[in-house]
């Protein structure tokens, strides 16, 4: 890189990251909860389901588990979102950087490379929290359906499911579903990212000299990128959705990868099956990251540490 290039600085990019992923999640949870549950459930012979549809979900969950069921593993994710948020932005930010041609010029192919470079950065967290989130979202569902047998259902709690995974699997527990996790954030990345910059390019400009658009464009561009990506990955997300439920309700199919969930699905839910929850998971991702790209681009932590807002 020559000299003309503007210095990348990486801690300000990671604390902006963090802070943006703990304001998106905070805002969003109990829609993802949602999907994780409309995604798992089970379609009856006939049709039955516990779910009819998102405010259905909602509805029932709130009578049974009341406001902060509707959080059940945001503990988890919240912890976990701040590295995981800080290393998908500020990765992408780090090789669109080092990617960028001499003349300054970035061409679509290296937005894509640096988009899914920075999703597979991002499965070293992406995966256990998923893991974690996951089964305290779908408890209960799973409760649900074990009462309605009147079978027992034991007490779960973030702590005591790591502890034993780690137990009985290892450290490699954490990171069931992982190649599912790698193929949905990676793809998500590589389209997400290009056309967020292409999208946030085309809005108004500050008048600080940073050549960075107005935080409402970060915000739109966010939400319509992040819904177009989310649409696109659904069905690996499905896949990756029923890979990491470790505990089943009565009837639930269990699965031996990636390869053999996507059959058995097609098999026995039909194509429909891979977009469940995807209207749900958009109205999820879309504010979630265009809060996070708003936040992100306001420049929160330039500001805390006394450095001007950068310029790439």
């Amino acid at each position: 890189m020559g000299d003309s290039q503007p210095r990348f600085s990486l801690v300000p990019k990671i604390i902006n990251g963090g802070i943006a992923g703990i304001i998106g999640v905070s805002c969003v949870f109990p829609l993802d909860l949602v999907k994780t549950r409309l995604q798992n459930q089970k379609i009856g012979p006939n049709g039955e389901r516990m779910y009819t549809s998102i405010l259905d979900c909602m509805r029932k969950t709130y009578r049974a588990e009341g406001y902060f069921g509707m959080y059940r593993g945001s503990a988890v994710n919240i912890l976990l979102i701040t590295p995981e948020k800080a290393i998908k932005l500020a990765a992408n930010d780090f090789f669109r950087h080092h990617l960028t041609t001499s003349d300054g010029k970035l061409p679509m192919v290296r937005q894509m490379a640096a988009g899914g470079m920075a999703g597979f950065c991002q499965i070293v967290i992406t995966t256990p929290m998923e893991l974690l989130k996951i089964q305290m979202q779908d408890a209960g569902r799973v409760t649900a359906a074990a009462l309605a047998e009147g079978k027992p259902v034991p007490k779960m709690t973030a702590t005591s499911l790591t502890l034993n995974l780690l137990k009985s699997h290892g450290l490699l527990g954490l990171y069931k579903g992982v190649g599912a996790t790698m193929a949905r954030d990676v793809t998500f990345s590589v389209v997400y990212f290009p056309l967020f910059a292409t999208l946030n390019s085309l809005g108004p400009k500050r008048n600080d000299g940073s050549g960075e658009s107005v935080f409402w464009c970060s915000f739109i561009s966010g939400c319509a990128a992040g819904c177009t990506a989310a649409l696109v990955v659904n069905p690996i997300d499905v896949v990756k959705t029923r890979l990491q439920a470790l505990t089943k309700a009565e009837g639930d199919r269990t699965y031996n990868g990636v390869v053999d969930a996507f059959v058995k699905i097609m098999k026995y839910e039909g194509p429909s099956a891979f977009f469940r929850g995807g209207g749900c998971r958009c109205m999820v991702i879309a504010p979630l990251f265009g809060i996070a790209q708003m936040v992100y681009y306001l420049g929160v932590a330039e500001f805390l540490l006394g450095m001007g807002h950068r310029k790439y």
